[in-house]
């Protein structure tokens, strides 16, 4: 019993999409962090607290994954990080300095640095607009629009072949002519062409079939592995922020109830509702226990 227990353990820590366990993130520069960040909700009388006092510091190159059921604050907070929202207290810092996106110019620049990658691929691109058009803006974005056209094409077709696409088969068509694999892959192209300091990813994988979503998420951590960029990775799924990251946050009820790397965090759990999220896992070779399933 002992061996196979050894057995498990050495595949589970074996099966990693490439983060670097013995990497100490914290000696990085920071580039994103927040100090008792607050977003209330007020309807009427009606008050929600939907993220509550949470502090974070998310370093150079790291990949964070924060975890949490629905309603556990996660998409409010990642709202707030890409300045969809604005705190009702606290201070969210940016290279180190306290944020200021008060003015649209001063959000246009922060932009550049932070991007983000939705759960729906289509509602992320305007139905209007061709694909050779959303990768042009990203060049263009970039302070790149006086490049010749050949050079424009040649960046675009390493974008795409990046994502194993074929540029080539793309030009001219709209976004929904594409499979929602491709989409999510066509999302991660304009990541490739901007080259952000920080990607966001909302659960971009939860609407795709299991063989793509591997794929893509392999695109993501070559993407992060060869740029340097910060990854924070939301989403629900515990077993998959193990195998991806470098450090996770684990919310509920707009709190990080546990928070550190991703080994001390699944391997060493402290907080009741981390062990219940890590038993909530299915196990296929062991009996699945649903009694706390309500």
């Amino acid at each position: 019993m002992k061996n196979e227990t050894h057995n498990q353990t050495d595949t589970r820590e074996s099966v990693t999409f490439g983060t670097d366990r013995n990497k100490d993130f914290s000696k990085e520069p920071l580039c994103l962090s927040g100090k008792d960040v607050t977003r209330i909700f007020q309807n009427g009388k009606t008050v929600t607290t939907a993220v509550d006092h949470v502090s974070f510091e998310f370093h150079k190159g790291e990949l964070v994954s924060i975890v949490g059921e629905s309603g556990s604050g996660k998409t409010t907070l990642s709202k707030m990080l890409l300045g969809l929202l604005e705190p009702t207290s606290g201070q969210i810092f940016y290279r180190g300095e306290p944020r200021d996106i008060s003015t649209g110019a001063k959000k246009r620049r922060y932009w550049e640095g932070i991007q983000a990658i939705f759960q729906d691929p289509f509602s992320s691109f305007n139905v209007f607009h061709k694909i050779d058009d959303v990768l042009l803006d990203c060049i263009n974005m970039r302070g790149m629009r006086n490049l010749s056209k050949d050079e424009k094409f040649a960046m675009m077709s390493d974008a795409c072949s990046f994502v194993n696409l074929k540029f080539a088969e793309l030009t001219n068509k709209y976004p929904f002519e594409l499979s929602g694999g491709q989409m999510q892959r066509l999302m991660i192209a304009r990541i490739f062409l901007l080259k952000p300091e920080i990607l966001l990813a909302d659960e971009p994988t939860s609407m795709i079939d299991a063989c793509s979503r591997a794929t893509i998420l392999d695109m993501l951590l070559n993407l992060r592995n060869e740029t340097g960029m910060t990854v924070i990775f939301i989403t629900h799924d515990i077993g998959l922020a193990y195998y991806i990251s470098d450090s996770i946050y684990i919310m509920e009820h707009g709190k990080f109830v546990e928070k550190g790397r991703a080994e001390e965090v699944i391997l060493q759990p402290k907080a009741s509702y981390t062990k219940r999220l890590i038993s909530d896992v299915p196990k296929i070779h062991e009996p699945w226990d649903l009694s706390t399933v309500g």
